[in-house]
């Protein structure tokens, strides 16, 4: 199994990602050219070594249901592979079956508020947080996968297993939450 070091020195050598450090340690890594809306290629590369690769749009059988592949335990080839062909299939549109799961970037439109009927849960269950720039970020529980989702807008920013990682992160990411 590789390192932490050794993870991060192979995603870092790959120039078209950028690194955003996130809670608790984590850091992700985002293809800023992806023609589609998912950017995130590396989620949550932890130092405990655990750490997660998007394959949502390869044939892949190591892919959750999410499209995410665990690189816990991969060597440096199969990781270094596996982010190649990440990177490639959001290079291009492509009519796959699989893509079919992320949809081409829209054009661009100013941000619009939450609908309300996705503030109506109640607050122990979702809750609106807001930074000093006006972005708006909704954090739900979902029972179903018993974890704490962050949504933008329509999009999944990330989830955790508790609330108070979630708030960590929000805070750490300058939101406050709106009453």
């Amino acid at each position: 199994m590789l390192t932490f070091e050794q993870k991060l020195s192979i995603i870092e050598s790959f120039p078209q990602l950028q690194r955003n450090d996130v809670s608790l340690g984590r850091i992700n890594f985002q293809y800023e050219e992806s023609v589609y809306d998912r950017k995130n290629i590396v989620y949550h590369l932890h130092p405990n070594g655990n750490g997660f690769v998007y394959a949502g749009l390869l044939n892949d059988p190591r892919k959750d249901a999410k499209g995410l592949v665990n690189i816990r335990d991969l060597d440096a080839d199969e990781l270094h592979a596996l982010l190649s062909q990440s990177i490639a299939s959001l290079s291009e549109l492509t009519d796959s079956p699989e893509a079919l799961a992320i949809t081409p970037k829209p054009p661009k439109k100013p941000k619009e508020e939450p609908a309300a009927t996705e503030l109506d849960a109640p607050d122990s269950l979702q809750q609106l947080w807001q930074d000093k720039k006006g972005n708006t970020l909704v954090l739900r529980y979902e029972d179903d996968a018993e974890l704490w989702y962050i949504w933008a807008l329509d999009a999944l920013d990330c989830a955790f297993e508790t609330e108070a990682e979630s708030v960590e992160y929000l805070t750490e990411e300058g939101f406050r939450r709106v009453k």
